[in-house]
């Protein structure tokens, strides 16, 4: 048969008119493309959302169109705050695009959020197999070393200190220069102080201020390293700097509690007022409504104030949640999961509130004060079994320390209990040979610092104290109207 045969020329017809018609499909999806692109940069988002779901309508098989959802979820997490509504563009993406470079960011996504709203260990395991899949679809794309990170801090939270240790180191080896790797750092030298290999986490944190210093882990690694330092290998005895902020005497309104704010200020209840405040830089700004018979500050992961009142739960919105029958409450934190633990010294158990409005107990000793742990599980005090009992993030034992362990003498009780990000634990105790002072344990619950209120030359009536981020503790004395600094 000839190449003139009148068979082939409807064939050849059809070839010749779709190939220019596919070309201007995908010469008009780069337009939309792009035109979204400039109305995004110019925060025009109505706009550049339009576009591109116009874009995902008229062009779905384009190589623009998985690009495009992986921004428009992007949009929904970075811009509007609603990761829920990202979900469904990370869902499209994965179901109608696994082949697509764009794949792996977005089933990064995917599985970070998910990891969000994980209530629970066990609830990582949809989020985990999110960052596996990117490991292993997509080994030479930039999106698995933070798929390693990820990881790394969900088997963390699992408590499984090994596996996140060599999730961390993965991260860093596979783009030593990329934008995970000081974060990657950063968080095995963590692990590895979890682990109790404090050399090996002095090193790493060093390495993180060499190799970046300019970056946010290496602010975070400096301060980290500097705490652990003084504490854990000079020790210096403590010692009185005098009020704090300096030179700042009776310019408070009975202040009872204090609280670190993620952040790093200090959260402060004035009971003359009524209402808590953010100390930041020498000077006090309300934080939430009034708030009559205030317990406990709950410092929340964003840097805001949750507040625990005689049988009310009072968030910084001045929405309100009740408690039950707790009115006796010593203390409270917000864990990685959403769950508030309250402790009530007339309740032998700790009170799980989650975020569904449920709760549950958790078998303890009745708690007189308590404090949150970087592990996500808490320290509490209690008096009658005169012993501090570190409990994990299940609740479970995980150590006990007796009041006098390694001291000159036991005392009877403790009056506050603080914690900073590292682990180290400060008590205000009071009573027995030892009297009024301060202890400070690490998170071993060996003892660190002490001394008590006599040997520092202060007198007041001292109701709560906080770790600061240079390893200082800041008290409150509220017969005085003045916060001391100990260093």
């Amino acid at each position: 048969m000839s190449a003139a045969s009148p068979w082939l020329r409807p064939a050849a017809v059809l070839v010749l008119c779709a190939l220019p018609g596919a070309a201007q499909e995908g010469e008009f999806a780069a337009k939309l493309f792009q035109s979204g692109e400039r109305a995004y940069a110019d925060q025009a988002y109505k706009e550049a959302l339009e576009t591109w779901n116009q874009l995902l309508q008229s062009a779905p098989r384009s190589e623009f169109a998985p690009r495009v959802l992986l921004l428009l979820a992007r949009y929904q997490v970075e811009v509007a705050k609603k990761p829920e509504a990202a979900m469904p563009y990370l869902d499209r993406l994965r179901t109608e695009y696994i082949k697509s470079p764009w794949a792996a960011e977005g089933l990064l996504l995917r599985g970070t959020l998910l990891a969000r709203q994980a209530r629970r260990p066990a609830d990582l395991k949809d989020a985990m197999a999110e960052f596996h899949r990117v490991i292993d679809l997509f080994p030479d794309q930039p999106a698995v070393a933070g798929a390693h990170l990820e990881l790394g801090r969900a088997w963390r939270d699992q408590g499984q200190w090994g596996s996140a240790l060599q999730h961390f180191v993965f991260a860093y080896r596979l783009h030593p220069d990329g934008p995970s790797a000081p974060q990657a750092l950063l968080e095995a030298a963590e692990t590895l102080d979890l682990t109790g290999d404090l050399p090996g986490c002095l090193r790493l944190l060093q390495r993180v201020r060499t190799e970046f210093p300019r970056s946010p882990a290496a602010q975070e690694a400096t301060w980290r390293m500097a705490v652990r330092v003084k504490l854990r290998i000079t020790k210096p005895p403590l010692r009185l700097e005098g009020p704090w902020p300096a030179g700042r005497v009776k310019w408070l309104k009975t202040p009872i509690l204090l609280a670190p704010a993620s952040s790093g200020d200090l959260f402060l209840f004035q009971n003359d007022q009524d209402h808590a405040f953010r100390l930041k830089d020498g000077d006090l700004a309300p934080v939430g409504p009034p708030a009559t018979g205030t317990r406990a500050l709950v410092p929340t992961p964003g840097d805001g104030l949750w507040l625990l009142t005689r049988g009310t739960l009072l968030k910084e919105d001045g929405t309100s949640s009740p408690l039950g029958t707790l009115n006796a409450i010593t203390g409270g934190r917000l864990d990685r999961w959403g769950n508030l633990w309250v402790a009530d010294a007339r309740t032998p158990a700790l009170t799980l509130f989650a975020p569904d409005g449920s709760s549950r107990a958790l078998p303890s000793p009745v708690a007189t004060a308590l404090a949150p742990l970087p592990t996500g599980g808490v320290v509490l005090a209690s008096d009658a079994d005169r012993s501090l009992h570190f409990l994990d993030a299940e609740g479970q034992p995980r150590l006990t320390v007796p009041y006098g362990k390694d001291l000159p003498a036991a005392y009877k009780s403790v009056v506050a209990l603080a914690a900073d990000p590292l682990g180290h634990v400060a008590a205000l105790v009071d009573g027995g040979d030892y009297g009024e002072g301060v202890v400070v344990y690490g998170p071993d619950g060996a003892v660190l610092r002490q001394a008590t209120l006599r040997t520092l030359g202060l007198s007041g009536r001292f109701t709560s104290l906080a770790l600061d981020r240079a390893g200082g503790v800041v008290l409150c004395d509220r017969r005085n109207d003045t916060l001391f600094r100990l260093d």
